[in-house]
């Protein structure tokens, strides 16, 4: 029994990966990594003076936080949250909606549109 309990640990430490298939911190996924090359992009072009991936914690009540994937700082100076998304479960939307209720930035989120639908990303703001 204990041989097969250590086997489990192995597996799930050479994987590298937490509980939902989610990435260690500081990890980013391939549609995070995508939408980070566009942000590099916007940087080089002048619209974007400064990104951090999960660079920024919220509080958003007792024991309840939301980490932003990107805070991201445009030319003009105003602050943004970016969130990433191949598609939202119930939990991510609404941490979103408080964190905007909550603090004064404007909140993206945004998901991959397919080939088919022209590409790029499917934007929506919440403020």
């Amino acid at each position: 029994m204990a041989g097969r309990s250590n086997a489990s640990s192995q597996g799930k430490a050479a994987s590298g990966r937490l509980a939902l298939g989610r990435l260690k911190t500081g990890e980013r996924n391939k549609t995070e990594a995508k939408y980070e090359a566009m942000l590099e992009d916007m940087r080089v072009a002048g619209d974007v003076l400064w990104y951090r991936f999960e660079g920024v914690k919220l509080r958003l009540a007792d024991n309840t936080f939301y980490t932003p994937d990107f805070a991201v700082m445009r030319a003009t100076g105003h602050l943004e949250m970016h969130e990433v998304k191949g598609f939202w479960q119930d939990d991510a939307r609404v941490k979103i909606k408080v964190a905007a209720d909550l603090y004064p930035f404007r909140f993206i989120a945004a998901r991959p549109q397919s080939k088919k639908d022209g590409g790029g990303w499917n934007i929506e703001v919440f403020e």
